[in-house]
């Protein structure tokens, strides 16, 4: 069995590559219902901020970020091309008519300023609950959304074609830039 610290240093470049597989998904119009196996329409967008780090040799990190809501993306698509990685995504996703917006970060899998859809707060106070629960209903949505991305990233990405088709396809298109 892994010592946690020596499993966590082992492993923690999967949510790097999977934050960045997630922009590759929204960058080539994937239909992210149909890998969520959804009947709802689901699609994301990149948000108003991207983190990117670039390792540049043993002890060296080139860290790109980019924030605003105009912001262009040019920077981030020359760092990957250097051999960076997405570390922190802010990501606008929209399931039917709701829609929500988060920050994830890559090594930790923590979802932060999550903005649910509107409740109707005005209601009495004895129906505060019903508030309560329909807060958790919109938190459980989208966690259901990035959990089911995550095991379809890690289904495609221990896949015996993944040097082939997979990798292949990311290094396709960020050579297109």
């Amino acid at each position: 069995m892994l010592d946690i610290a020596l499993a966590y240093n082992k492993y923690k470049f999967l949510g790097n590559d999977y934050l960045t597989w997630i922009w590759f998904l929204i960058e080539t119009d994937q239909n992210i219902s149909s890998l969520l196996n959804s009947k709802d329409v689901v699609t994301l967008e990149v948000g108003n901020s991207i983190v990117l780090e670039n390792k540049l040799g043993d002890k060296s990190m080139e860290k790109i970020s980019i924030k605003g809501d105009q912001a262009g993306l040019e920077e981030g698509t020359t760092a990957l091309k250097k051999g960076a990685y997405v570390t922190n995504i802010n990501l606008l996703c929209k399931i039917n008519e709701d829609e929500y917006r988060f920050t994830i970060k890559g090594e930790s899998f923590n979802i932060t300023g999550l903005k649910t859809p509107k409740t109707d707060l005005s209601h009495k106070e004895d129906e505060i609950e019903g508030l309560v629960l329909e807060k958790a209903f919109f938190c459980l949505n989208i966690f259901k959304v990035i959990d089911t991305l995550f095991l379809k990233y890690l289904e495609q990405r221990t896949a015996d074609d993944w040097n082939v088709k997979g990798l292949q396809d990311i290094r396709t298109w960020i050579g297109s830039f």
